[in-house]
């Protein structure tokens, strides 16, 4: 059982503060999964790089977040949750400052792994931060609070970087991080208290941990660089194939795995992380490529491809509580249905963005139809996941769904430009990219009926009386990934004992 909360009043000046410093470390997070996208064709330009420089821009960074996300929750829980939230922010905020200093492609891959680690570790505090310091009968305000704000920072992730992009320039989408992390710090140093979870035991799973981001990195390799042939390259292949192997293995066998295997015991929790890897596989290739359609292809500028974007999160800010309710009352199965086959239509429509589109009638309809699906599917999603474990594992599952969803991604960065045709100059021919663009929506969309075929076919209404979600759950507004669950505290309705869970960030 966790220790008891320290019990600070959100009204309180301390308790203000506890809020500032949780809303500044996830929004960091936060804008980094939505403003680097809309940056690459300059990025690309400026570097004078190809498109696998591109796919390793983003993929260098959900590597290093999804191999480790588990692992900076385990790190909290156990060594003070404080302090390795204060350790990921600085830890980000150094990475980001390489990264908008980078004199060339290999410093910039580099920094971006460097940075997922921050991220890995900064992610899991910040709402529980909030579970472990604010007095139980103002968290759910809290937690809505910071849900509220984190959504804001969602919406205006893209219009944000768009305007940096074509401002004082792309370096400026990472250089933005450091005065947030240099405001952020001191706060949480000064005004949060420390916490930890002191039923945390066993001994860390390094070697879960290195054989699942082994596997991640050189599967990832493997298919940016498949057009070669080579035989390092079928190597790596085969060899992120048997380290994966190796994984599955090395969990079964450990008294204290990262990934326990008995959780997949639940068929609820199996099916909906199913419905999980193919809906971000869809949507981690279509906003990939969606911001290099809009510049290259429409001749939009980084702003405007940004601003284009908008609608998508404002539609989940405005209408995720309403959606979240409606799942409650008519179980989850329509909605994860429902959800991906509207993500398909709009991603479907975008094929209609090609040479000098319109926005009015090519753009906002695909992304209101897409906006839509997501405000259906993601907020019934996470509620699915965490009534499909006992209380106490709720922390461990939205973990494990976070993270899959985030591997998802990285995987559909690196195959779709391969399905799809793309050489490693394509993004420079707006002919050569709209060709490939219309083949890579499709398999898009192919994967988010899949998730629905999945989702109608195995997922239920879980039985009565099963743990209810979180604020978080309704409010949240990811891109990239569903939004963490903070472990259980002592003290909290409902909650359920057991450790071995990862802290929340709720950030996409």
């Amino acid at each position: 059982m966790t220790e008891p909360a320290p019990g600070v009043p959100l009204r309180s000046a301390q308790g203000r503060w506890i809020l500032l410093a949780t809303v500044l470390g996830s929004t960091m997070a936060m804008l980094d999964s939505t403003v680097v996208n809309v940056a690459l064709p300059t990025i690309g330009a400026d570097l004078g790089a190809d498109l696998a420089v591109l796919q390793w821009t983003v993929n260098a960074y959900l590597l290093t977040l999804a191999g480790l996300i588990l692992v900076g929750g385990a790190l909290g829980d156990r060594f003070g949750r404080r302090r390795i939230f204060v350790l990921g922010v600085v830890w980000f905020a150094a990475g980001s400052l390489v990264c908008g200093l980078a004199p060339g492609a290999g410093v910039l891959i580099a920094a971006r792994a460097f940075q997922g680690v921050g991220g890995a570790l900064l992610t899991p505090g910040s709402l529980a931060l909030i579970q472990g310091s604010i007095h139980p009968d103002d968290r759910a305000r809290a937690v809505g609070l910071w849900s509220g704000f984190g959504g804001v920072g969602a919406a205006v992730g893209p219009f944000l970087g768009g305007w940096l992009v074509d401002g004082p320039g792309w370096r400026w989408v990472f250089l933005l991080n450091v005065p947030v992390a240099a405001l952020c710090v001191p706060v949480a140093l000064r005004h949060v208290p420390e916490s930890r979870d002191p039923a945390a035991h066993g001994r860390f799973d390094v070697a879960g941990a290195v054989l699942g981001a082994g596997s991640l990195a050189l599967i990832t390799y493997a298919l940016i660089e498949a057009t070669s042939g080579s035989a390092p390259v079928v190597a790596a292949g085969v060899g992120g194939v048997l380290l994966g192997a190796a994984f599955v293995h090395v969990e079964r066998r450990r008294p204290d795995p990262m990934v326990p295997p008995d959780i997949f015991a639940s068929r609820l929790f199996t099916a909906v992380n199913l419905v999980t890897l193919c809906v971000y596989a869809a949507f981690g290739g279509f906003f990939f490529l969606i911001v290099l359609q809009l510049q290259v292809v429409a001749g939009y500028s980084a702003l405007a491809s940004g601003a284009a974007l908008l609608p998508t999160t404002l539609l989940m800010l405005l209408l995720s509580a309403r959606s979240a309710a409606l799942g409650e009352r008519i179980g989850p199965r329509i909605p994860l249905t429902v959800g991906p086959l509207l993500c398909a239509a709009g991603m479907l429509l975008t094929l209609r963005v090609g040479p000098d589109a319109s926005y009015v009638r090519d753009v906002l309809p695909a992304m209101v139809v897409m906006g839509s699906g997501m405000v259906t599917l993601v907020a019934p999603l996470t509620a699915t996941v965490l009534a499909s474990v006992d209380p106490g594992r709720a922390g461990l599952a939205s973990g494990i769904n976070n993270a899959a969803a985030r591997a998802a991604g990285l995987l559909a960065v690196a195959a779709l430009p391969l399905l799809a045709g793309m050489g490693p100059d394509a993004y420079r021919s707006a002919e050569a990219f709209d060709a490939a663009f219309d083949r890579a929506m499709p398999w898009c969309a192919g994967a988010l009926l899949v998730g629905a075929a999945v989702a109608w076919t195995t997922v239920r209404s879980p039985a009565a009386g099963e743990p209810h979600p979180h604020p978080q759950c309704r409010m949240q507004c990811p891109v990239g990934a569903p939004p963490l669950e903070p472990p259980a505290v002592a003290g909290d309705a409902g909650s359920g004992a057991g450790s071995g869970g990862v802290g929340s960030g709720g950030v996409g």
